[in-house]
């Protein structure tokens, strides 16, 4: 039992020495003399890696907050499906408004894919198929 507790001590303390902060036991262990090793400096934090935010909607999905042109071609296409955005700007900015058009037609077309209100992949593709443009040319 005794020397159980000695080496649960002996590996804590073990545990202890390579931070060399604070520790005394480091410094009373006698042991070959070496040349300390350098650690590179440091701005005291780790280095970012880019790394490109994983959307559960998919990639290319818009939401409340976002704009731009692409925003504006969503609120073009819900314009042509009847009743789901009536009267919505085309201002290119995904505004309460928007994001209540867009949880609209989710529930009206049974788009179960995307957080509601959120446009990403499952919705994209159920707008755009009902929202194709039209062959004829007719500007739309």
């Amino acid at each position: 039992m005794a020397v159980a507790a000695a080496a649960l001590v002996g590996f804590g303390c073990a545990m202890l020495l390579p931070s060399g902060r604070g520790s005394t036991a480091s410094a009373a262990t006698p042991g070959p003399s070496r040349p300390a090793a350098s650690a590179p400096p440091t701005s005291g934090q780790a280095p970012a890696i880019p790394t490109a935010p994983t959307d559960p909607d998919g990639p290319g999905t818009l939401r409340q907050g976002d704009s731009g042109p692409d925003v504006a071609e969503l609120q073009q296409r819900l314009l042509r499906v009847p009743d789901v955005y009536r009267d919505g700007s085309t201002d290119g900015t995904y505004d309460a408004t928007l994001t209540a058009a867009v949880a609209r037609f989710q529930l009206w077309y049974g788009i179960s894919g995307d957080e509601r209100g959120v446009y990403g992949d499952d919705t994209r593709r159920a707008l755009e198929s009902r929202t194709s443009r039209s062959p004829l040319g007719d500007g739309s």
